[in-house]
């Protein structure tokens, strides 16, 4: 594949995971001085415009990132053709976008795992729940399983 310079992450609403998927790339890539690259996000079931939970937003905050900015949009198949990298929240949405752009299995990975080889979890085991509607404890585990991830992959861009 050749070189990654726009990365989309995905999720059902773009109002939790992936809006803290986005916001950790763009610091983690910003603080090794990958600049070059363009990171997005969107959600299949996403309505345009909406901002982030108030839950997302805190827990951001508390990381030193601001994602109150950032709005929700419509996954499109314009945004998966124009991915180099579309990182996933669930196998099921995964397999949305392949049937809804089949060019894009090559470049549509599950965000747990992307880059590691042999990998043996189940798809239970791989996805990202969604904390929507959840406590704050919930959406704080769910930001440190994204950031684990995020942080691993940024370092091998």
């Amino acid at each position: 594949m050749d070189k990654i310079k726009r990365i989309l992450f995905v999720c059902t609403g773009n109002s939790c995971r992936s809006i803290m998927a986005e916001g950790l790339m763009k610091d983690a890539l910003k603080g090794l001085g990958k600049v070059d690259m363009k990171v997005s996000s969107a959600g299949m079931s996403a309505i345009d415009g909406f901002r982030p939970t108030p839950e997302t937003i805190e827990v951001m905050k508390r990381e030193g990132v601001d994602v109150s900015g950032l709005q929700s949009k419509h996954l499109t198949d314009e945004m998966i053709k124009n991915a180099d990298l579309i990182l996933v929240m669930t196998a099921h949405h995964m397999d949305d976008i392949i049937k809804r752009v089949p060019l894009a299995a090559s470049k549509t990975h599950i965000l747990k795992q992307y880059g590691r080889r042999g990998d043996s979890r189940t798809c239970e085991e791989l996805d990202i729940s969604d904390p929507i509607g959840k406590p704050m404890e919930v959406y704080e585990y769910t930001l440190g399983e994204i950031k684990r991830e995020v942080n691993r992959i940024a370092q091998d861009l």
